[in-house]
């Protein structure tokens, strides 16, 4: 069996992999597999070594459980003794179909998104710096296991989509900050400007209209962006107003300043983010 975690083939479970180089804030660990019909549950464990008796401490248990409405249950294992469990009630992966599991190593707790929907965070029990061995157990087939590091070149600047979407997935690069523009292709006017500003933790909106900026807009209850995380952000329109909110967590609104609504049509992303997905509806 590979000790290597990057993965192009199926892979025969249970897996253990040794984490070549371990783990650091801003990685990512990407996952893609399937579920078998006859799925009960199955787990990923990120384990400090890969002993059996006694068993390696498991710094993050990872744990989708198919019974009734099904979950999906985290916890930590110390000393062969198992912590309090968190427990999300909400299950993102179906029988019988594939998926994709991002976990984001931050610095002070793990991020995991599931087919491109942000799902969970997991505040760290265990120190980054014991994790080496990935485990995955259970019912389940996997095809590939890839690590991501924060210094792939991956890195979107100026890119424009037509017919501004509403929904956009990403994860931010570590650096200071990066920009949403609804704008009029048949002007300069940008409707809508959002620009967080990780550094100062500052999450400004505002708008160009004739030839000029307006007054910025920062008051926000909770600033929703760390480096390196995977988020995803929802951008509503309804007639008075833009509704943003950041992985489900309403965020803040925007009186609309430009009312010609029906000609925004342009997307722009500019900045230190990683774009991975944008959609409208």
């Amino acid at each position: 069996q590979d000790t290597s975690c990057n993965q192009q083939r199926t892979i025969v479970i249970p897996y253990v992999g040794t984490i070549l180089g371990g783990l650091v804030p801003g990685e990512l660990i990407v996952i893609h597999g399937s579920v078998p019909d006859d799925a009960d549950r199955f787990q990923v464990d990120l384990q400090c070594g890969s002993s059996i008796k006694p068993r390696a401490d498991v710094a993050f248990h990872f744990n989708p459980r198919f019974k009734w409405s099904g979950c999906v249950v985290c916890n930590t294992l110390e000393r062969e003794k198992w912590g309090w469990e968190e427990i999300t009630y909400e299950m993102p992966f179906q029988k019988g179909r594939p998926f994709e599991i991002v976990i984001m190593i931050l610095k002070d707790k793990f991020q995991v998104s599931v087919n491109k929907k942000h799902l969970l965070l997991y505040n760290h029990r265990i120190s980054l710096e014991r994790i080496d061995t990935l485990g995955i157990y259970g019912k389940v087939q996997i095809k590939s296991i890839e690590f991501v590091s924060n210094s792939d070149p991956f890195l979107w600047k100026g890119e424009r989509a037509e017919r501004g979407g509403c929904k956009y997935q990403g994860v931010l690069k570590m650096s200071s900050s990066f920009t949403i523009n609804l704008k009029s292709s048949d002007s300069k006017d940008i409707a809508l400007h959002l620009n967080p500003r990780l550094k100062n933790k500052v999450f400004v909106r505002n708008s160009y209209l004739h030839d000029s900026w307006g007054e910025e807009e920062k008051e926000v209850t909770h600033f929703p962006f760390s480096p390196g995380m995977y988020f995803e952000l929802i951008i509503f329109c309804d007639a008075h107003q833009f509704k943003v909110a950041v992985n489900g967590v309403h965020t803040l609104e925007y009186k609309h300043r430009f009312k010609q609504l029906e000609k925004i049509n342009v997307l722009e992303v500019t900045g230190d983010v990683q774009l991975l997905d944008v959609r409208s509806w």
